[in-house]
């Protein structure tokens, strides 16, 4: 039976209590119905995980006895980085989800020209934040014990600025509907990839242009157009299982 995993941000030890509380606490006692000496699994995204078991419910708090740490690590040996145009709602937490699941290391959420979703400072603070819980949820659901990096919004130029300045060794890949070469055509990168996928609508040619002068390769995923979510998805798993762990 698989276990409940839970991350917890706090420092972990075996033989120590922790009090849970708020959406973790709730989680446990009104969804899954967990009682004291149910056993769980508890990571705090420093690597590897903990055996844990329920001593005590008191109303909204959970104290469980954190056992034994298990050097356990199911990150891929490919670093992945994807820079997502924002979309709306429900989509992006569906790239956010699935991105975090297919292990991709780094999420960058950027603002595009044909962008719908427009954010001001404390909208992205808010907006990313969301995202870090969906990837949190993700984790628990599959495996992980170390996060993948949610960082804040930027705009595609600052991305395209920073990206410039990486090293070469990683990567670029531009995906674009009219783009000749395919993933597999890539030459097995040396330090990960990073790949850039437009919003709904896609890029504009000019911002296509931009990413080429920034070092990235256009690449297309076959004769059919994709939604935004399903490029995301569909261009990790062929990176991964090309050169990751699928």
């Amino acid at each position: 039976m698989r276990l409940t995993r839970v991350y917890v941000d706090a420092a972990l030890e075996p033989g120590a209590l922790l009090t849970l509380t708020g959406s973790a606490a709730g989680h446990l006692t009104r969804v899954l119905r967990l009682r004291p000496k149910a056993v769980l699994t508890l990571f705090n995204g420093r690597g590897g995980e903990y055996a844990a078991r329920i001593e005590r419910v008191q109303g909204n708090k959970v104290t469980v006895a954190v056992g034994e740490h298990a050097a356990i690590e199911r990150e891929s040996p490919f670093p992945l980085t994807l820079a997502q145009g924002v979309s709306r709602g429900e989509r992006m937490d569906l790239v956010v989800q699935k991105a975090t699941e297919l292990g991709v290391a780094r999420l960058v959420p950027v603002l595009t020209e044909r962008s719908i979703v427009r954010l001001d400072e404390e909208q992205s603070d808010r907006k990313s934040s969301h995202w870090r819980a969906v990837a949190i949820a993700a984790c628990e659901q599959c495996g992980r014990n170390r996060l993948p990096e949610v960082a804040l919004p930027s705009r595609l130029r600052e991305f395209l600025r920073q990206a410039a300045a990486e090293a070469a060794e990683s990567v670029r890949l531009l995906l674009s509907p009219s783009a000749t070469h395919r993933i597999e055509d890539v030459p097995r990168p040396a330090r990960g990839a990073t790949v850039l996928i437009g919003p709904e609508g896609g890029l504009s040619d000019a911002e296509q242009e931009g990413a080429v002068a920034a070092g990235f390769t256009a690449v297309n995923l076959g004769p059919r157009v994709l939604r935004t979510e399903t490029a995301a998805i569909a261009s990790l798993t062929l990176l991964q299982r090309e050169f990751g762990d699928l």
